[in-house]
């Protein structure tokens, strides 16, 4: 039998049926023809190349497959990405950072071939069941997952507001992080503006943009919830997919950036706090509890949303003030244009109600440390 032949007849056995002992039997006949190595490599290239016409990114494969499987999988579907990688055309900045945070993709030495073919066919089943994504960019399929940014340097706003935000969460000071995170969200609102008023004057207008960040175990829902207030205080909206772990934002680029900073630093500032207020319940005689986890991050994520909203319209305000133009119509097209793509994107939305949220220590602590981390009206650090 060619080599070509016993991974077809692996794949008719296993892929499409989900029984254990089908698994067992394929694994078995590639375990028997070690020259079935090469071709199972190349056909898995070929599952990571229909994925990006699907539209998934290499970072939303990594995610679904570290969710649903192990790290053993999750090097193997990485090594296949780098494999693929020199293949595909250009796909802007997102896309190659995302190629260069890959996990490693090096397997440790195997010991024996049946368990690798079962890995193997494991990852395999789950990319071969991977639904269709929305488009990132509009008016495509898939095929280009990254717009607006290529060939774009990092501006000096933003290398501003990373350093800003990294300085807050490596403090232990809850003030010293307060006055960082508030500073650094009056920046992103400022270059918001700065960004939308060039938009506005140039020959062929931005047109909003997307892009999918990871909402990942546990507490999901109120890590989707502080990101929906952060996308909503910088001009973009999100919507969660809660089975595939992540949240998709809608907006311009600019605003894209500013969300996918502030949402990484809020959330390490957020469990920080909620390490040390749960390390001051434990020393008052209660026991760590899901429930105060739970109402701890919601609590913040609500606060902290209603404070980022109060600092980007003030740093708006003074902006506008400042340069003497009415920014309203200029924010509202922009803000119409988000909407739009957001519904042509998702023309079929629901909303979830919050669960688990009882516990009322964990709210007032969780209300107490997005205080620390408000995002008021400062002045400039020195």
């Amino acid at each position: 039998m060619s080599t070509s032949r016993t991974v077809d007849r692996a794949f008719e056995t296993a892929l499409y049926d989900t029984a254990d002992d089908a698994l067992d039997t394929a694994a078995s006949l590639l375990a028997a023809d070690p020259a079935a190595d090469a071709e199972l490599a190349a056909r898995g290239a070929e599952f990571v190349a229909a994925a990006w016409r699907r539209g998934w990114q290499p970072a939303d494969l990594v995610r679904v497959v570290r969710r649903e499987l192990g790290p053993e999988h999750v090097r193997s579907v990485a090594a296949l990405i780098r494999a693929q990688a020199p293949h595909d055309r250009p796909r802007g900045p997102r896309w190659a950072a995302q190629l260069d945070v890959l996990p490693d993709g090096a397997a440790p030495p195997r010991t024996d071939r049946f368990s690798h073919a079962g890995a193997v066919l494991e990852l395999y089943r789950l990319l071969l069941r991977l639904p269709a994504l929305e488009p990132l960019v509009a008016g495509e399929t898939g095929e280009k997952a990254d717009g607006g940014r290529e060939g774009r340097p990092e501006s000096r706003a933003l290398a501003r507001i990373r350093a800003l935000l990294a300085k807050a969460e490596a403090t232990g000071y809850p003030q010293e992080a307060e006055a960082l995170s508030a500073k650094a969200q009056e920046l992103m609102a400022r270059h918001s503006v700065d960004e939308a008023l060039l938009s506005a004057h140039a020959p062929s207008p931005d047109a909003p943009g997307a892009c999918r960040i990871g909402v990942d175990p546990p507490y999901e829902q109120a890590k989707a919830v502080l990101l929906d207030a952060v996308a909503d205080a910088n001009h973009c909206r999100a919507v969660w997919n809660e089975p595939l772990g992540f949240s998709t934002v809608v907006g311009f680029e600019a605003d894209l950036e500013a969300v996918e900073l502030l949402y990484t630093s809020l959330l390490v500032q957020a469990e920080a706090a909620m390490t040390k207020a749960e390390a001051a319940q434990r020393a008052g005689g209660r026991g760590r509890t899901k429930t105060f986890r739970q109402s701890f991050l919601a609590a913040y994520a609500h606060r902290a949303g209603t404070r980022l909203r109060a600092a980007a319209e003030a740093a708006t305000a003074d902006s506008g003030s400042a340069a003497d133009v009415d920014l309203l119509p200029v924010l509202a097209s922009r803000e119409v244009a988000v909407t739009e793509r957001l519904e042509r994107m998702f023309p079929e939305t629901i909303t979830t109600r919050l669960r688990g949220v009882s516990d009322a220590a964990g709210w007032t602590e969780g209300t107490r440390a997005a205080d620390h981390a408000r995002v008021g009206r400062h002045r400039p650090l020195a």
